[in-house]
């Protein structure tokens, strides 16, 4: 019978469980976030990786090709010409694995969504 792993209740135990080789990917993405966001509250919320400063900021969360990244729609719409290569929804956008991950632009994004989050 395969292992059921239990739902994550810190980001720590979120990236473990993640495959070896994309957990430097997913710690990278939590230091732009923290860097970006440095007052953020980490959190798991939709049992991913989430950070909450006047309301929930970010998400990201990895699949089997691609790590999600879920700014909220007005992240996703204030960058919409940057992020057009990717594939993505209304709040989401996924980020290829097999490519270079957009580290300064996940920065931009999420300082633009704790400024947003401040004017509340």
């Amino acid at each position: 019978m395969p292992e059921v792993k239990k739902p994550p209740t810190t980001i720590d135990e979120y990236i473990a469980q993640a495959p070896e080789d994309v957990q430097p990917v997913l710690q990278k993405i939590r230091a732009v976030i923290k860097e970006s966001a440095p007052d953020a509250v980490e959190r798991i919320s939709y049992q991913m990786p989430g950070f909450y400063q006047n309301g929930m900021l970010v998400w990201f969360a990895v699949h089997q090709h691609h790590v999600g990244f879920y700014p909220k729609g007005s992240g996703i719409e204030a960058f919409k010409e940057e992020l057009s290569p990717y594939k993505g929804a209304k709040g989401s956008v996924q980020f290829p694995l097999d490519k270079p991950m957009p580290y300064e632009l996940i920065g931009r994004i999420v300082k633009f969504r704790v400024a947003e989050n401040l004017k509340k």
